[in-house]
């Protein structure tokens, strides 16, 4: 199957994504690693993404489609693939199934994570990060320490990331709605998108996601 991933910060799209990507038995193919792959592997898009990033600057959807492009021939992703992250606006939606069109292929579905802006809200402002190791994660609300503002695992400070304060998260929404949005209403054109609500336990969810591609 070949599927495409949206949703809002927040929705969970990364973990339903390795969830059913396991599950289907196809790669899960985000933004985030193939600009990570790219640049640590020191390709020509990897550069050309580089410089941009480098200077503060939005990497320009040519690049972005080059390295899906790429990733999409690869011999894993011949049966299929899980998008997450891309397309991120309509231009880049268009791109794919120009690309898809040319291989002689075609999106399967695209599933919608659906999340009230104000859960998503308490969902990334709520979250602490340990300084002495990232990776160490709690929430407020969901996954507190057990000693406020300290790392149950490691005893690094807690603090909350730029980008996930509220006024941050409120940012990114807003970004969202306005170029990423788009593209499900240029999806249900297609009658693609299945709408997922996101919240509850993530099997639950996932169970959705499945129920809605076995229709």
């Amino acid at each position: 199957m070949r599927i495409v991933l949206v949703g809002p910060p927040g929705a969970g799209k990364g973990t339903q994504a390795t969830v059913l990507a396991e599950t289907l038995s196809i790669p899960h193919i985000s933004t985030g690693d193939l600009f990570r792959a790219n640049i640590s592997q020191g390709t020509e898009l990897g550069r050309r993404a580089k410089a941009f990033m480098d200077a503060g600057d939005l990497v320009p959807d040519e690049i972005t489609i080059g390295m899906a492009k790429d990733r999409m021939e690869q011999a894993d992703a011949a049966g299929g693939f899980l998008l997450d992250g891309f397309p991120r606006n309509v231009s880049q939606a268009e791109a794919l199934d120009e690309m898809l069109k040319t291989a002689g292929m075609n999106l399967d579905a695209v599933l919608d994570l659906e999340v009230e802006e104000d859960e998503v809200v308490k969902r990334l402002a709520g979250r602490r990060t340990c300084r002495k190791d990232s990776s160490h994660i709690f929430h407020v609300a969901y996954r507190p320490s057990k000693v406020e503002g300290i790392c149950d695992i490691d005893g690094g400070e807690l603090y909350v990331r730029e980008d996930q304060t509220e006024d941050a998260v409120r940012n990114r929404l807003e970004v969202y709605h306005t170029q990423t949005e788009p593209i499900i209403d240029y999806y249900k054109a297609q009658g693609l998108v299945s709408t997922i609500p996101a919240l509850g336990e993530v099997k639950d969810v996932t169970q959705r996601a499945m129920d809605a591609l076995k229709k």
